[in-house]
């Protein structure tokens, strides 16, 4: 059997995976990836990319449907309703993701000195694994295996012909009816993504939508998804799943009630990919979550560490390159950074936009009592946002009694560019002052996070102590 040797061998060629792997190679660390499915792993090929390309054709059409807020003639009544291009907007998926693949492509990282392995791998010891006939001892290893969809233990679920994220995007053909299962960001995304598009959509969640984010700002999305006609079911769980005549499905509410439709979306949550690695033969420890690991990203074996969706942590993008940033200087550079969740942002792309950094005012109260500031900004009172047609919404901080920022949160238009701002402010440590003082360009949408941070001032700015000081001296000339 061949032996491979090198300083860095990663397994998964996903987000987390990649990130290592370009930034091991480029620092000149000898590098072996090893991906058995497609390279960029769920987020290029089933996660973020089709989603978001998927949103921005249903935004499409949806803005072609409000149009005549704006003056433009309504569609004469042979014209099609501009929401039924449904095949257009999955060749705007393929063609999104055939445009980003060459990033994530084995070629572009064999050009920049990593060598690919196309094959499972499996750990053989705590120091080496095997891979297509290949032995690969390495000084470090990176797990980076990322997760696959949660199924529900629904009783007749596993004979329906259910789809999830990693076959949701390869439909041709609209549906007539979609039940989401789930009410999480992907359950709530490809919701108003088909409404949009054309479908009805029944949208099932045992709790409410988006549990983890603020209620506040939940409602804003929750009123825009009712009025687009999403039908919401929250607090309901389903006790049944089962295929009609036609191939048509139906699911069972724990009410009684009986949903029927043509498609069945379930987006309940995900779990970690672990089966195959021989991870007890490394001495590698697991939980219900994932791999365990520190705040260095290593596991219970100092040599292996994991990152992204594998390890139970937050399930982002983004927090997998944070994280792919801390297994480099640690592996590479033996500096003993460790990772900090505490700026991490999380963003929903409904429309409007729902996003967070930091505490929401609840994890606040829990963490601080009672003795936490709460400021807000409607978007109503934004001159940027009622030029455009979309007032809907607030920017709403939570900060300590002295003003420095605990968390910030924004429902409403593009929110997921606004939110930077506050994890700049955030990841700085920085108090509203900082904001509240800075000057933004005119008309912006930024400019109602900077108002609610100014907020914080105005009662004592505007008090009758400031009113009796102007006074006093206006004696003096």
């Amino acid at each position: 059997m061949t032996e491979i040797r090198c300083d860095l061998c990663v397994i998964g060629a996903g987000s987390g995976g990649l990130s290592v792997a370009a930034g091991a190679a480029q620092m000149g660390a000898d590098t072996v990836l090893i991906e058995r499915g497609r390279m960029g792993g769920e987020c290029l090929n089933s996660g973020c990319v089709p989603s978001k390309a998927l949103l921005a054709a249903a935004k499409a059409a949806e803005a072609a449907r409000r149009a005549a807020r704006f003056g433009a003639p309504q569609p004469a009544p042979d014209i099609p309703d501009p929401a039924v291009g449904f095949g257009a907007a999955m060749a705007h998926v393929r063609g999104s993701i055939a445009a980003i693949a060459p990033h994530d492509s084995q070629e572009r990282f064999e050009g920049l000195g990593v060598r690919v392995i196309r094959a499972s791998a499996r750990f053989t010891g705590p120091d080496r694994l095997e891979a297509d006939g290949v032995t690969v001892r390495a000084r470090r290893f990176v797990v980076a295996t990322g997760s696959r969809p949660f199924i529900p233990p629904v009783p007749g679920l596993q004979g329906v012909p259910y789809l999830t994220n990693e076959t949701l995007f390869r439909l041709t053909r609209a549906p007539h009816h979609l039940i989401v299962l789930g009410g999480g960001p992907v359950g709530v995304e490809m919701a108003q993504a088909h409404r949009r598009l054309g479908a009805r959509v029944t949208l099932v969640q045992r709790s409410r939508i988006l549990p983890n984010d603020d209620p506040e700002l939940v409602e804003v999305l929750r009123r825009r998804l009712i009025a687009e006609g999403v039908t919401l079911l929250e607090g309901r769980g389903v006790t049944r799943a089962e295929t009609m005549e036609g191939g048509a499905v139906a699911v069972t509410l724990d009410d009684g009630r009986r949903i029927e439709g043509s498609d069945l979306l379930v987006a309940t949550g995900r779990r970690p990919i672990l089966d195959g690695l021989g991870l007890e033969t490394a001495g590698i420890a697991v939980t219900e979550q994932g791999i365990a690991v520190d705040r260095r990203m290593r596991t219970a074996n100092r040599r292996v560490y994991a990152v992204g969706d594998v390890t139970g942590g937050p399930a982002f993008t983004h927090a997998a390159a944070q994280q792919a940033g801390i297994v480099l200087r640690n592996a590479l550079f033996r500096l003993p950074a460790r990772i900090n969740y505490a700026a991490l942002p999380r963003v929903t792309y409904g429309e409007p936009e729902l996003a967070q950094v930091g505490l929401t005012e609840a994890q606040a109260r829990v963490e601080h009592g009672e003795r936490i500031r709460v400021l807000r900004a409607p978007f109503a009172g934004n001159d940027r946002a009622r030029t455009d047609g979309e007032a809907e919404g607030l920017v709403k901080l939570v900060t300590t009694p002295r003003g420095r920022l605990l968390g910030a949160g924004i429902a409403g238009p593009h929110a997921g560019e606004q939110i930077a701002l506050w994890c700049l402010a955030l990841s700085k440590g920085m108090g509203v002052g900082d904001i509240a003082g800075l000057t933004l360009p005119y008309p912006t949408l930024a400019e109602a996070g900077k108002r609610a941070a100014g907020d914080y001032y105005a009662p004592t700015l505007f008090g009758p102590r400031t009113r009796r000081l102007v006074r006093f001296l206006n004696w003096f000339g």
